[in-house]
């Protein structure tokens, strides 16, 4: 049994963990057009960047868990840190957009393991009634990343270069690896099960495959020819993971996951819900400085009320859902969160700050409001014996609506631009965006009238979420 100082440097550990990696997805994006001026590209091609990182999030979270329990906590977070670290490392010495890209690739790849291990570090040095206060501790500095992130690459890359966003990184993650030598615990379990390595395959060219497919509109870099090879090979091998899943005994994700009515909805909302929000926090910073004439750290600024909004609307879900139900609030929330994108139409009409940042604020609400409550919706009826499975499922399609947010949102600039001025290009993309999120409210009309949650339940799954 580990003593209280020792957990407590564990705590820490994992939050600052926790705290580098969902800051390190948002960082980026104000500096994207400095960044593309430099490495000589056009700004939209900087959109793999986002995508890559996201992207391999996705594909390697399935796999944290089984290495943990093959190779054990302190060896698997000592590796993610590592390769974190390195590709950090990496990020910042990259001469061109080709070796930025294979960089944080690598990078995700520490990423992907730091957050599922991290909670499962928890899970084994704080059992019981102990486990919720300790990971409401560290998935706190899970909310501060985001919030901070923007200001702080918009102000990186104008004061200093924008290489320093990731060269920080590096004295951080040092000091990170003697902090897991010491407080990580030791400790893995026989593996008993085996991984589906065909299966991960299978999973992993459909999410390559469509994201690529997407970039390539986006880059023109292929022929129409290959990109419908890239999303009908893509869905082919979502296909066959899909009729092997159900014949074999353990398959990567089990499809009796989706004998919960509640965890399928949430699921499917998820992922077309995120594909118009998560886009926004990609095409703000790109609209405010190429079309607006806003500075990096300006543009930056603007990102803040939407987490500062995020955060301060996170508790107010729970009064709203227990009143009106789940199927009420989330087809209305979910309608006001794709007018408020479709809005952004109009932000160059818009000279005032003070009511563009009111405007960030409220999608900011209605964002965080979203999230919070597909989240919870999804997680709330899981069986104990699925809910690894379940958790596995969840972070993925997170990480792959993300990816597929960023990819679409700039396939539909670039379309655009081919008919229109640059402005109107993402005035386009912004009400397309807006009617997919509103789109979604379908797939929430699907929720029964009568489905409830007890409030002392909806309390623990917000404490857990960290959108």
């Amino acid at each position: 049994m580990q003593d209280s100082k020792t957990n407590n440097t564990l705590l820490w550990l994992v939050a600052v963990g926790f705290f580098m990696e969902t800051l390190d997805a948002t960082i980026v994006n104000t500096a994207i057009p400095t960044m593309a001026k430099d490495l000589g590209v056009s700004p939209l091609s900087m959109q793999s960047v986002v995508v890559s990182y996201a992207l391999t999030l996705a594909v390697c979270i399935p796999a944290s868990g089984w290495l943990t329990d093959r190779f054990g906590v302190r060896k698997i977070y000592l590796s993610a840190i590592s390769i974190f670290t390195f590709g950090s490392l990496l990020c910042g010495l990259a001469p061109n957009l080709t070796t930025l890209i294979i960089a944080r690739v690598i990078q995700a790849i520490g990423g992907s393991m730091m957050l599922p291990v991290g909670r499962l570090a928890i899970l084994r040095a704080f059992p019981g009634e102990r486990y919720l206060p300790a990971l409401s501790f560290v998935t706190m500095p899970a909310l501060i990343g985001p919030l901070i992130g923007p200001p702080l690459g918009g102000w990186i890359s104008q004061t200093f270069s924008w290489h320093w966003i990731f060269l920080v990184n590096f004295p951080i993650g040092i000091a990170g690896l003697f902090a897991t030598y010491k407080a990580m615990p030791d400790d893995h379990y026989t593996v008993t099960r085996p991984f589906d390595i065909l299966g991960f395959l299978q999973i992993t060219l459909f999410m390559v495959s469509v994201s690529v497919a997407l970039d390539a509109i986006a880059t023109k870099q292929l022929s129409s020819g290959l990109i419908y090879f890239l999303f009908i090979f893509g869905f082919a091998s979502l296909a066959s993971y899909a009729l092997r899943a159900v014949r074999i005994t353990s398959p990567l994700i089990s499809f009796k996951l989706f004998e919960d009515r509640s965890f399928s909805i949430g699921i499917l909302g998820n992922i077309f819900s995120r594909l118009g929000t998560t886009s926004i926090t990609f095409l703000i910073p790109l609209y405010l400085q190429l079309t607006m004439g806003h500075t990096p750290l300006e543009s930056g600024m603007a990102m803040f009320p939407i987490a500062i909004a995020a955060i301060l609307a996170k508790r107010t879900v729970t009064p709203l859902v227990m009143r009106y139900g789940y199927r009420k609030f989330l087809v209305s929330n979910t309608i006001l969160c794709g007018l408020t994108i479709a809005s952004f139409c109009f932000l160059s009409s818009i000279q005032n700050k003070v009511i563009l940042w009111g405007i960030f604020f409220l999608f900011g609400i209605v964002n965080s409001m979203q999230f919070t409550a597909m989240n919870t919706l999804t997680m709330k009826d899981l069986k104990k014996e699925y809910s690894s499975q379940g958790n596995t499922l969840f972070s993925i399609v997170q990480m792959m609506a993300m990816s597929f947010s960023v990819a679409t949102a700039a396939s539909l600039v670039a379309t655009f631009r081919e008919s229109f001025e640059k402005a109107d290009s993402f005035h386009y993309t912004f009400i397309c965006m807006g009617a997919i999120t509103c789109c979604s409210t379908w797939i929430f009309f699907q929720i029964g009238r009568k489905t409830k949650i007890t409030q002392k339940k909806l309390d623990e799954l917000i404490d857990q979420s960290t959108n």
